[in-house]
């Protein structure tokens, strides 16, 4: 059973006593209010945020984009996410819905309500919030409801799905809009910002951020023009400062007021610990290269770490010879500390495109100056002061192939967006292609595949190969109850093949 947590009371922020972690009351429907006249864009702004946030270590794209990033397989002895790993029919209906109808209808109130020149501030957070979660939107699903989305109280009850091109092309527009504007002129309470506690200058650089990303997202379509991406990083001062909802909000202790991940396990289900194994194509990566964030990322048993097939939890066989079959190994863990930090945008992230632009102009100096400042503040998130990985198998290399680099920046984004950006992760591997992912078949001969696991690959699940024609999913379902309950929505997606529109790059 489904365990949806932190969806947040606006009725029961209006009774808070104003510390950030009495926002995190959750016992009362988000979208619930008492008298219209206590409305306010300062009390919108917390549920907003945490429903924004939530959703993105949530059950649908936590979980999801762990298992189709091949973070995580499926334990043997369990079954909750079987469907993932074996490409059934996966909608992440449950955020979208909640996005919808929680995050952005929130966001669109404090928008509505943000009439006073005071309340300016709220206005602009509201904004720049609502692109990124729309982009969110037509990024995981494609066509979408966007220009009559969140019309509900106009009555239009049924939306039409608009084409995900024509969705980015206004989403620039807005972008571009916010970017004329000096939000340091407004303020808002720093209480009730749980991002950037009510920093605007940060909340400027998100903004710009935000349009670096939408820009660098379209880098395998005829729109994208990497000179116009350069100029706008050289003449911007971009995000260092990590947008997210910082480990000091949590009450590890009480039910609720945990990191989602956190509330997955210790709020009764035990998810992590009975469900998720680490997946070999991830845990032979960090373990051959020596990469330290192993350590923290997963739990090692005894033996030290190790991994299982994707999606080859039926299987009885030895497949490393070591006398004990598949599903009595002892597998790594995934590991979540009770004040992990929850994150929507990274500095990794961000320094990562900025090294992907400069590679693309074949300026390799500044692109290996923007990746090796990304690996460190990914080593950084994880409490790593070590950096010997940039001397070694994170090394820049300088190939003066632009492919090339273009693979060694996306690795080291898979790696460090792992327990922190999942559903970004399976958003950028569909843009670039990388990790790669192998043919071998791992059922034909498990012993083989074993000791010929192509490194840093991804693989085709076991049980769900046949069902995507030897692909990985490029993108999920729609909805059923969405598409049943909306006149004007589009028949239902044939397979987990359907690209969103973006994603043009042939290979696997």
């Amino acid at each position: 059973m489904k365990k949806y947590l932190l969806k947040f009371s606006l009725a029961a922020l209006l009774i808070i006593t104003g510390s950030c972690e009495d926002f995190l009351d959750v016992n009362q429907d988000p979208n619930v209010i008492g008298d219209n006249d206590i409305y306010s864009p300062k009390v919108i702004l917390p549920s907003a945020q945490m429903s924004v946030a939530n959703n993105l270590m949530g059950w649908d794209f936590g979980f999801g984009g762990g298992y189709w990033s091949e973070y995580w397989t499926q334990a043997y002895a369990a079954s909750q996410f079987k469907t993932l790993c074996e490409y059934n029919q996966i909608s992440f209906g449950y955020a979208h819905n909640d996005m919808m109808s929680g995050a952005l209808m929130d966001l669109a109130k404090i928008k509505e309500l943000s009439t006073a020149d005071s309340d300016q501030g709220y206005y602009y957070v509201a904004e720049v919030l609502s692109i990124f979660s729309f982009q969110l939107l037509t990024d995981v699903w494609g066509n979408v409801p966007y220009f009559e989305a969140l019309n509900g109280a106009e009555n239009n009850l049924n939306p039409v799905f608009d084409d995900g091109e024509a969705i980015y092309t206004d989403l620039l527009t807005r972008v571009n809009a916010l970017l004329t504007i000096d939000p340091t002129a407004y303020e808002i309470d720093g209480d009730a910002d749980f991002i950037y506690a009510g920093n605007m200058s940060d909340w400027e650089s998100f903004a710009k951020s935000l349009k670096l990303k939408l820009m660098i997202r379209l880098s395998e379509t005829p729109g994208y023009d990497n000179a116009a991406a350069l100029s706008f990083i050289e003449a911007n001062t971009l995000l260092t400062n990590s947008a997210k909802v910082g480990g000091d909000v949590w009450d590890d202790t009480k039910e609720g007021k945990r990191h989602p991940m956190r509330e997955f396990e210790e709020g009764g289900a035990a998810y992590l610990s009975t469900n998720v194994i680490g997946c070999k194509t991830f845990i032979d990566y960090l373990n051959i290269n020596l990469d330290p964030r192993i350590d923290v990322l997963f739990t090692a048993p005894a033996g030290g770490h190790k991994g299982a097939f994707f999606g080859d939890f039926d299987s009885k066989e030895d497949s490393d010879g070591n006398g004990t079959d598949d599903d009595e190994e002892d597998y790594s863990k995934a590991l979540f500390a009770g004040d992990i930090d929850l994150m929507l945008m990274s500095d990794w992230e961000i320094n990562f495109y900025i090294a992907e632009v400069y590679a693309r102009n074949g300026d390799e100096a500044n692109a290996k100056m923007y990746y090796d400042m990304a690996v460190t503040a990914s080593l950084a998130q994880n409490g790593i002061t070590d950096l010997a990985i940039l001397t070694g198998y994170a090394a820049w290399v300088n190939t003066g192939d632009i492919e090339a680099n273009i693979k060694q920046i996306a690795m080291q984004k898979w790696v460090a967006n792992a327990n922190y950006q999942h559903i970004e992760s399976f958003l950028e591997r569909n843009r670039t292609h990388y990790p790669a992912v192998n043919d071998i078949d791992i059922a034909a001969d498990r012993n083989f595949a074993f000791l010929n696991f192509p490194l840093g690959d991804l693989t085709l699940s076991v049980t769900g190969r046949a069902r995507t024609n030897d692909r990985v999913p490029a993108a999920p379902f729609y909805d059923q109850d969405l598409l049943n309950l909306n006149t004007n929505a589009p028949s239902q997606k044939a397979d987990l093949l359907q690209k969103v529109w973006w994603n043009t790059r042939t290979t696997k």
